[in-house]
Order: structure tokens, then sequence, then C-alpha cells
């Protein structure tokens, strides 16, 4: 009996997840780094060359780094918060993980053709995807908190928002993409006094 409640609670438990989690992060952040490498025999103006062939991989791979760096500490801190895993939550999370898995492609799109419409429309869908599928994960173990849970009221709303504000410029930019990908990727920057208004909001609302 002892073994079987065990093993009960350790299935409820987003332990499991959460390590699995850390796992597909690492090495999606790893991947990001290995389209970077420099050839060798270079002279002195293939060197230079490189050197400008380098510049859009590294702005890509910064973005991408910075986005999964975010994506992975709402992760844990949205699976850290579930008292226990009901089959909704286990599968958003793997789907997930699942898209997570996949940012170094579009990455790696986006820094080789920058100027193409495709690339940064499906990179921007990409990134969008995850955080709906984070959104959806919050939404759905929000149910779990009590009416005077932090998260519950104020505090839940402002993730929402943060979540959401994610979502809604990634998606915007997908069309913008095939009219004019520098625009679109432009207006990614959107994001930064967005998130920092939230985070404002939140600090104030979790002092009160």
């Amino acid at each position: 009996m002892c073994r079987v409640s065990r093993g009960r609670t350790e299935e409820k438990s987003p332990e499991r997840l959460i390590a699995l989690s850390d796992g597909i992060f690492a090495i999606a952040m790893t991947l990001l780094v290995l389209d970077i490498h420099v050839p060798t025999g270079l002279d002195t103006d293939g060197f230079r060359g490189a050197v400008g062939d380098w510049l859009p991989k590294l702005g890509a791979y910064a973005l991408s780094f910075t986005i999964l760096a975010g994506f992975w500490r709402d992760h844990r801190r949205i699976l850290h918060m579930i008292k226990r895993m009901d089959a909704l939550s286990e599968r958003l999370t793997l789907a997930g993980l699942g898209v997570i898995a996949l940012v170094p492609f579009p990455t790696a799109m986006l820094s080789e053709y920058a100027s193409r419409p495709l690339a940064v429309a499906f990179y921007a869908l990409t990134i969008a995807v995850v955080d709906i599928l984070q959104l959806a994960l919050f939404l759905s173990i929000r149910e779990q908190f009590h009416a005077d849970h932090p998260l519950a009221g104020r505090a839940g709303r402002n993730v929402v928002a943060d979540l959401s504000a994610t979502v809604l410029v990634f998606g915007v930019t997908v069309p913008i993409a095939f009219v004019s990908p520098v625009a679109a990727m432009w207006s990614w920057l959107v994001l930064v006094p967005v998130k920092a208004t939230i985070g404002r909001r939140y600090d104030v609302g979790a002092s009160r």
C-alpha cells in the first residue's frame, strides 16, 4: 500500500516535469550557439568578411537566448505553483517543451535569412506559440488557487497580462513580416517597455 501511494504521489508531483524542462531548455540554449563558428585558413580579407557574417548570427543568438531565459524562468515559476499534475497540465507542459526544442531551427533561419518574410514570420510564430502554451498552462492551474491567494487576484491578472503581451506582439508581427521583415523585428522591442510596466504593477500589487 505504501509503495502504491508513493507512486501515485510522484506521478502527481511536478518535480519530474521540472527536471525534464530544465534539461530541454539547457539543450535548446546550447544548440543556439552551434551555428556560430569560425572557418579555418582565412586570410585577412576573408577574416573580415567572416566577422560581418557573425554579427547577424550573434544577434539572433542573443535574442533567442534572452527569450528562452525568460521562458525558462516563467515556466519554472508556473510549474512550482502546481499542487498536483493533471492530464491537461502535463500535456500543455510537454507541448510547450516540444516547441522550445524547435527554437534553434527558426533562430538559424533568422540569422541567415533575416530579410526573408517567411523566416521572420516563422520565428515570430514559434515564439508566440510557446507563450500561448505557457499562458494556457497558467490558466489551467489557476483554478487550484483559493480565492484569497494572490495569484487568484491582481497578481494573477498581471501574470496573464505579461504572457499575453508576448503573444500579442509576436503574433501581430507575423503578418507584418510579409510586408516588412525589418519593421516586424523592430516591433519586438515594444515588449521592453510593456513588460517593464507590467513588472512595476506586479511589484506594487505584491507590496500591498
